[in-house]
């Protein structure tokens, strides 16, 4: 342990730790909407992310975009805004429709069927892996990293808190995940929409039966999820610059593991438990070594689990307030 370099590193690490954790808590999502509703941990969900990481850099590509490794090339803001909301827009909509077709060839047809809990588990392990290898097989690059452009430079820092930088695209990682976050609670808890989502994951049958159509409901959901899933593919590949055909592998085990810790089903669980295990992991990593961060990421949901089995809210989707 190195108690100097943990003192010295904690204010840029909890600043750090922020905008990592706001990428989990994004992805995370995906896996609590599905959950809450389906009762199926999506285990593709991974791969839903890795595609919209894709999606910008096949969008920064279309442009003619080359690697920056410089400042930052263009001459007006209004071009910059306009490119990085275009890798937005495709990104989002590369992981939604990606979520949405996954929802209906590997999911809806055991719904029809009635397939037991399992046989869900396992198409959605089996899809995950599926996802993966075809892009592996098929990508340019096969399983090569890809490096992506960096639209921003990241040196730029925008303000400093008791020593620790705040760049701006870790500046822009936090906003946005927190308004696209604050976005998808409204909608969940103020729409009709999102009236029956939580009908559906409170009682599915009951709410058939008042008339919900579910699965209408159900591809909402998963819609939704890729939203949040192509959001944080982009905000992630603002500072990651690179990626290839597992890069949601990792992301996509820490980010259930931020949804359990938070409570799995709960949307403002996935929140708190993607900030948590964000700042706690750089935490770690400024004690014990950057080598750690995994371990680290486990023992504490573990450690959460131990006291309280059903996450740090534990509230489910069904049950939260409107």
């Amino acid at each position: 342990m190195d108690w100097n370099n943990f003192v010295d590193t904690f204010w840029q690490n909890t600043m750090n730790g922020l905008s990592l954790g706001a990428i989990y808590a994004l992805i995370a999502l995906g896996y609590t909407l599905v959950y809450g509703v389906l009762r199926l941990i999506n285990f593709a969900h991974s791969e839903i992310f890795m595609l919209g990481c894709f999606g910008s850099f096949a969008t920064l590509w279309a442009l003619g975009i080359d690697r920056i490794n410089g400042d930052n090339p263009y001459k007006s803001g209004l071009e910059l805004i306009g490119i990085m909301a275009l890798c937005l827009v495709v990104s989002m909509a590369i992981s939604a429709t990606a979520a949405v077709t996954l929802e209906r060839i590997a999911y809806r047809p055991l719904r029809k069927r009635n397939a037991p809990r399992l046989v869900f588990l396992i198409s959605a392990i089996g899809a995950s892996f599926a996802i993966a290898e075809a892009v592996a097989l098929f990508g340019a690059k096969g399983r090569e990293e890809y490096g992506l452009p960096f639209v921003l430079n990241e040196k730029d820092v925008l303000f400093t808190v008791f020593g620790a930088d705040m760049t701006n695209v870790r500046f822009i990682a936090i906003v946005g995940a927190v308004v696209m976050m604050v976005l998808l609670t409204t909608f969940v808890s103020r729409t009709r929409t999102g009236r029956g989502i939580r009908a559906v994951a409170q009682d599915a049958e009951t709410a058939r039966l008042m008339g919900v159509n579910t699965d209408r409901i159900i591809f909402i959901t998963f819609l939704l999820g890729g939203l949040m899933a192509g959001g944080a593919a982009f905000l992630f590949e603002l500072f990651r610059g690179a990626a290839r055909y597992d890069t949601g592998f990792v992301l996509g085990v820490k980010s259930f593991t931020a949804a359990v810790l938070g409570g799995i089903g709960n949307i403002k669980g996935a929140l708190l438990g993607g900030i948590t295990l964000g700042v706690v992991e750089l935490w770690g990593a400024g004690l014990f070594g950057g080598r750690w961060t995994d371990v680290i990421a486990f023992v504490v949901l573990v450690s959460v689990l131990m006291f309280r089995p059903s996450g740090l809210l534990g509230e489910t989707l069904g049950r939260a307030r409107a």
